[in-house]
């Protein structure tokens, strides 16, 4: 296997199942705002899009979706954090891609500040050669920016490089950046989602995952 192969994981939806905390902390701002709040299972479409985007989205407009990141924050910055979990046999997965030659990064549309935290929470930040993540300001919020930043701090080669994810932004941003997609069908984005984006390859579990990358790389 290549020595400069470089995986990328996106976090929410690939790593962990983050619904809990994520929708929770979705109803919490919108209660504040006094808007209609669905029930977390309405809200699952949110988690792994742009949290800003999908406010401006259930708020009708753009006017409020600032002030709604805001409120979505003091939650889930205590609380959401850890209304999360780690998919079975992803620690296993990443244990045993570890041991071969490469780099492995996470990248994910969710602030750094959080995702680094949640990695770390988990026991997962030892697989890990950096955690890329968004600013707390929106900067690097759209995967393909993300994806580009994250090519120009390591300085891999994008045709050595896959990006595993589970919607269609993970596919997107990998695409524009020359980077392999490969999506997974047991996160929140639909097969046909995935496909459509562009995926070269979808996994229905980690164990999926980890084949493929042998079967792949060599």
């Amino acid at each position: 296997m290549p020595t400069d192969r470089v995986i990328f994981f996106d976090l929410d939806g690939t790593l962990t199942d983050p619904k809990p905390g994520i929708t929770g902390s979705i109803q919490y701002a919108l209660g504040k705002l006094g808007r209609p709040v669905p029930s977390q299972g309405e809200l699952t479409w949110c988690i792994g899009p742009p949290l800003r985007a999908s406010f401006a989205l259930l708020l009708g407009g753009e006017e409020l979706a600032d002030r709604a990141v805001e409120l979505y924050r003091e939650r889930f910055g205590d609380v959401g954090l850890f209304e999360n979990s780690v998919y079975p046999d992803i620690a296993e997965v990443l244990a045993e891609l570890r041991e071969r030659p490469g780099r492995m990064y996470v990248a994910t549309s969710k602030p750094h500040v959080f995702a680094a935290r949640i990695v770390a929470h988990f026991g997962l930040n030892g697989y890990f050669d950096h955690v890329f993540g968004s600013e707390l300001d929106g900067t690097r919020v759209n995967k393909v920016d993300l994806l580009a930043y994250a090519l120009e701090q390591t300085g891999a080669d994008p045709a050595e490089a896959v990006m595993i994810g589970d919607r269609s932004h993970d596919v997107i941003g990998a695409i524009r950046n020359g980077i392999r997609p490969v999506g997974v069908t047991y996160g929140y984005g639909t097969p046909e989602e995935l496909l459509e984006a562009g995926a070269s390859h979808l996994c229905a579990s980690p164990r999926g995952v980890l084949d493929h990358i042998h079967s792949s790389f060599g």
